[in-house]
Parts: structure tokens; sequence; C-alpha cells
């Protein structure tokens, strides 16, 4: 299983729950392994054999966050 480092920045975090909601939602996802969640971004690892950037988006959105794209 090879894991690619993504990193992603999120809008709309301010606190220390915000951090928490966003980690336990990444982290039920398989494929993923959360490396770093500070409020404003998330580092992950991801099997990209499992696991696509929609699902990743679906689940910071499901937290009640959003992806900011550059």
């Amino acid at each position: 299983m090879t894991m690619k480092e993504h990193e992603y920045s999120i809008e709309g975090m301010s606190c220390a729950h915000c951090v928490m909601s966003v980690r336990k939602s990444l982290e039920k996802i398989p494929g993923v392994k959360v490396t770093e969640v500070v409020i404003g971004r998330a580092r992950l690892n991801l099997d990209e054999t499992k696991v696509s950037e929609e699902d990743i988006e679906r689940a910071i959105n499901d937290a009640g966050y959003a992806v900011v794209h550059a």
C-alpha cells in the first residue's frame, strides 16, 4: 500500500472543537491516515486506491467546513 501526503486548507475552523470535528470525520474514511489537523489546515496520508479527493471534501463538508481551492 502506497500512501501519498496531501494537505488541505479549510475555511470556517476557529477553535479546538473545530479541529476535533474535522479530525474525527476524516479518521472514519478507509485509506486515510490523519497526520495533523490544526485550525485552517489538515495534512493527511492517503491510499489513493481507496480514497478520492471527493471523499475528503465530503468528510470536511459533513463536519461543517469547506476546503479552500487555490
